[in-house]
């Protein structure tokens, strides 16, 4: 059988981390997260990114141990149980889908609102193609997409760190290039957990660090680059949020929770608004390029794993990709993105996502114990899996309560036909 070739480096990877981090919700999340969150805006960010950070360093510590594709799928099957493998796998295959999906439309909204649907079937396959092409387009592809997603940004926090006049664009004056429906990151209203929802929104805009970890199986040294390249990457991704919060709360204020497009009202000019916005569409290809990398890989490996039909494990003799994998994803995403709309897309991948992760914890936990037994000893405080767990399922249970239903019934009815089935993929 054909295995992926490591070609990835750490600036490479880092690049892949950051695109799918700087991606369509940095530009768009400040708005319903300040509605919800008011004045306490800057909690929900640092607590959001708390929950990054607590991910990151179990993410990392288990990549260590664990250098293959897969993720938290691979690390919940070979740490905890076979069966809490496939549910993190399921998770992350359904949550990234959904989330996949919703970029794919909000990009597809800015370039033509009129022929969204047919922008959007074209974005999922162009980026599916550039992922079958080889780990080294797509590394190329998101160095480059990095760059231009980051010069834009420096461009809107110069301009509004100078003191030059703002814009505002709401609901009733935006521009024709702003999509219909930016309620994508709209959720129930719980009250005084409202801080604890905006924290669910503002981490879902930076939850790119998973895809790193997925590529395990690409990474040269992995044991070494997979830490570097996601610590450092997260780090880099913090420190524009947290520009990005102080921007947009002191330029736009109390008119922050009216403007469909926070980022590029802080900049006056016509024209570098329309180029902030512009900046926008790119970060969303970005962030797309590498869900749909981070899918197929993870297919793949639960394929190889026999928790997944064999013939997505399939990797091509030339680019050394799993185009079954890539094409079946695809696929998939363009159903969920044309049938579904771009917030329930969000509530249910930010739902699954956050489950993964509880799974990562898990992992780091049994990990640990492990080591004890064997005489070793993890550089990962033990405090770091327990604190990240309860977070997770914290911000979980103030989600949508249909889209955590749903994502139950989901895992319910994906681990009830890997029951069945398991006689056959294991036998």
């Amino acid at each position: 059988m054909t295995e992926l070739k490591r070609t990835v480096g750490v600036a490479g990877a880092a690049a892949i981390g950051i695109s799918a981090m700087v991606g369509a919700g940095l530009f768009f999340v400040w708005s319903p997260a300040a509605a919800l969150a008011g004045d306490l805006l800057w909690a929900a960010l640092l607590l959001a990114a708390l929950i990054a950070v607590l991910n990151a360093l179990s993410s990392a510590q288990l990549a260590m141990e664990h250098p293959v594709s897969g993720g938290a799928y691979a690390y919940g099957r070979s740490e905890v149980s076979p069966w809490v493998g496939f549910s993190a796998g399921w998770m992350f295959l359904t949550g990234k889908t959904f989330s996949a999906a919703a970029m794919a439309s909000i990009a597809a909204r800015h370039i033509s609102q009129d022929a969204a649907v047919a922008w959007t079937v074209v974005t999922i396959m162009a980026l599916s193609v550039i992922n079958i092409l080889g780990m080294r387009v797509t590394t190329a592809v998101s160095k480059v997409i990095v760059v231009i997603t980051v010069t834009i940004i420096a461009i809107a926090l110069g301009w509004a760190f100078s003191g030059a006049e703002s814009t505002l664009t709401t609901a009733s004056t935006a521009a024709t290039f702003v999509p219909e429906g930016t309620d994508q990151f709209e959720l129930e209203g719980l009250g005084g957990l409202a801080v604890l929802q905006a924290t669910g929104l503002l981490f879902f805009a930076f939850a790119g660090y998973a895809r790193m970890a997925t590529l395990g199986g690409e990474v040269v040294e992995p044991r070494k680059t997979l830490p570097r390249a996601i610590l450092g990457a997260l780090a880099f991704v913090l420190v524009i949020y947290g520009l990005l919060a102080l921007a947009t709360s002191m330029r736009l204020g109390d008119d922050l929770p009216e403007s469909v497009t926070p980022v590029a009202d802080l900049v006056g000019n016509p024209i570098l608004h329309q180029v902030v916005m512009l900046g926008a569409v790119i970060a969303c290809l970005g962030s797309l390029l590498g869900i749909l990398a981070g899918l197929s890989r993870t297919a793949l490996a639960m394929a190889h794993g026999r928790d997944m039909p064999g013939i997505l494990g399939a990797v091509n003799r030339r680019t050394k990709t799993p185009i079954i994998a890539e094409l079946v994803v695809m696929a998939l995403a363009i159903v969920v993105a044309v049938l579904l709309p771009a917030s329930a897309m969000v509530a249910v991948s930010s739902t699954f996502v956050l489950g993964y992760y509880a799974i990562a914890h898990w992992s780091a936990i049994r990990m640990r114990a492990r080591f004890a037994q064997e005489g070793r000893r993890m550089w990962l405080p033990s405090w770091v899996p327990w604190v990240g767990i309860v977070a997770c399922l914290l911000i979980v249970v103030t989600l949508s309560w249909v889209a955590v239903l749903i994502a139950v019934g989901w895992v319910l009815l994906g681990l009830f036909f890997w029951r069945g089935l398991a006689p056959v993929h294991r036998g």
